[in-house]
């Protein structure tokens, strides 16, 4: 991972929100939040909260005593995410980075992270933090990307950036989402955090979007790659994302258009 991998700025979360979320990462959310209910907790911890969409999906789906506090080290996607909910009072907002989290031990009964683990320059680190915050019994549930082959607009979208810039071909998909989805090493790193229960599901979901247009902007204007698109200079980031357009549209049509994705939910106490 470098150092752009974590550049949620500018434009970025708002495209992030608007696109990204609807297209992979609502019916995880709502996933995650659904597990979370069903251990009964009554304080939630969230890192790598990001634009919120986990945060609202357990606002909707907690008894209204439950207490969530949404955490992210970006305060950009932070902002964007306190645009949904602000005014709840049950609900807490805090910068906070992961691996170091403000929080006194056993503070929690669950500590979920949607898609976030991938970004932490040190796993293990971060693991022991959520155990350390969580009370006895509780659970830390979250989830990562499986392999880009098995997630077919962002391969699509991948595969068209490695033929427009043979040389130096963007790769933060394959190197941050996408790179972390061997479940023998995320066992490992969860083990050397001082975790005894693991359970690794494999979940498939179907995306949708409205045209070939959306999952082009989403991947290539919000998120991360936008930065590695732009530093490569011609032919620039509106010309890149009518090309990965065109291919989203030679592989899936003109109109609506589904693809399958598919990530690992881990659950561990």
């Amino acid at each position: 991972m470098t150092a752009s991998d974590k550049a949620f700025t500018g434009s970025i979360p708002q495209i992030y929100d608007q696109l990204m979320v609807p297209l992979i990462f609502e019916p995880y959310a709502q996933d995650l939040a659904q597990r979370i209910r069903a251990r009964q907790p009554r304080d939630v911890l969230e890192t790598a909260a990001g634009t919120g969409v986990v945060t609202r999906a357990l606002h909707a789906q907690l008894p209204p005593q439950v207490r969530v506090t949404a955490t992210d080290l970006n305060e950009p996607m932070l902002m964007q995410a306190k645009t949904h909910v602000a005014d709840e009072s049950r609900m807490t907002w805090r910068q906070a980075d992961a691996l170091a989290l403000p929080f006194a031990d056993a503070s929690f009964d669950a500590v979920a992270c949607q898609f976030g683990v991938m970004f932490f320059p040190d796993r293990v680190k971060g693991y022991a933090e959520a155990r350390r915050v969580l009370r006895r019994g509780g659970r830390f549930v979250f989830n990562v990307w499986d392999r880009i082959e098995d997630n077919e607009f962002p391969h699509v979208v991948h595969e068209t950036l490695q033929e427009i810039f043979p040389e130096n071909p963007p790769r933060f998909f394959t190197r941050t989402p996408h790179g972390y989805y061997d479940t023998g090493r995320i066992k490992a790193d969860l083990t050397e955090a001082g975790f005894t229960d693991i359970v690794i599901e494999t979940v498939t979901h179907c995306s949708r979007a409205a045209s070939p247009h959306e999952p082009a902007m989403a991947f290539c204007q919000g998120t991360p790659m936008r930065s590695e698109i732009e530093a490569r200079g011609t032919p620039g980031l509106t010309a890149v994302t009518q090309a990965v357009a065109g291919a989203l549209e030679r592989r899936f049509g003109s109109g609506p258009i589904e693809g399958r994705i598919q990530a690992l939910v881990i659950s561990a106490g």
